[in-house]
């Protein structure tokens, strides 16, 4: 029987340039592989289509799902993997062997292939795919408001400034990765910071005083190439989660270098601590009400906003690394 592959291909990605590069890869994987794979792709034509084609794939037991774009493409195909809280099963019994999870990286970001050091070289794609190897990854859900609406992600969840940022760079991807510091700077425009409460695993509420952005991570890397949090892979069954408290424009931009380098951690504005569950809220004066302003991401994508809740599922999902 036939290993089929699902390769879900976001034709517009980085500006045209993710439909183009599959164009050229395509026969480069049909060329390498056998009669023992079958090869079928799938353009996705506006949001959420990616997510939908995935849950099809799965649901019809495929060997795997590729994803063919950039972070937020994949983010789609990871939310494909799962319905109504529980990761899908084959209908009818489907394949023994649990779909795997794959990746291309061919968009703007692609900042969840740095953290296994994956490239766009046509010839590594290939032979990561041909050979098949698994890894268990985890999964993050991201909770908030309203209405408790949800997302899986597998790189990098946000709040506040960071989550502006990502939203102002989107209109900005002409500009390659520079979108992500033009989308930081525009965000520092009329930025406050707040006070937050947090409470990890369940344990005591904590203040987080003056807070500028929160960053709960899965993978490394965020925001095209900064090393956010270093310390995370989606291996290790918890998050990095990240803090950064009083910090401002001019900080950015005189520290920015130590945010590509991962040295941050360092700074006595940044507090770092290993969770498996964090929940997060706005520190609110008597009889007052949230805000409903401070944005919350997941792998870049919109979630809603404070309270909210991030929680880890160990060994989730089976990557092709």
């Amino acid at each position: 029987m036939s290993r089929e592959y699902v390769f879900i291909v976001n034709p517009n990605g980085s500006n045209g340039n993710t439909g183009k590069e599959w164009k050229k890869l395509r026969p480069k994987l049909e060329a390498k592989f056998d009669k023992d794979y079958k090869i079928k792709e799938a353009f996705t034509s506006g949001p959420s289509h990616a997510m939908e084609i995935a849950k099809e794939a799965v649901r019809n037991g495929a060997h795997a799902v590729v994803a063919v774009g950039g972070d937020g493409t994949f983010n789609e195909v990871v939310n494909g993997f799962f319905d109504d809280g529980k990761p899908i099963e084959p209908e009818n019994g489907g394949s023994s062997t649990k779909t795997a999870l794959g990746l291309i990286p061919l968009g703007t970001g692609s900042d969840f292939a740095r953290t296994f050091g994956w490239t766009k070289n046509a010839n590594e794609v290939v032979n990561r795919l041909l050979k098949g190897q698994r890894q268990r990854i985890d999964v993050g859900y991201a909770k908030a408001e309203p209405e408790n609406s949800g997302r899986y992600f597998v790189n990098v969840a946000d709040v506040h400034l960071s989550a502006k940022a990502g939203s102002i760079a989107a209109h900005y991807k002409r500009f390659g990765n520079l979108c992500y510091v033009i989308g930081a700077l525009q965000a520092f425009m009329g930025h406050r910071n707040l006070d937050m409460k947090i409470r990890v695993d369940d344990g005591e509420w904590k203040e987080a005083p003056q807070t500028t952005a929160l960053f709960v991570g899965n993978g490394k890397y965020h925001g095209g190439g900064m090393k956010i949090t270093p310390n995370a892979h989606p291996s290790t069954r918890d998050f990095e989660m990240v803090t950064f408290e009083n910090f401002k424009w001019f900080d950015f931009l005189l520290k920015m270098h130590m945010l590509y380098n991962g040295t941050h951690t360092s700074l006595k504005e940044v507090c770092c601590e290993r969770v498996h569950k964090v929940e997060i809220k706005e520190k609110l004066q008597p009889n007052s009400e949230t805000t409903g302003k401070v944005v919350v991401q997941a792998d870049g994508e919109y979630v809603g906003h404070l309270p909210a809740t991030f929680t880890v599922i160990p060994a989730a999902v089976d990557l092709i690394v």
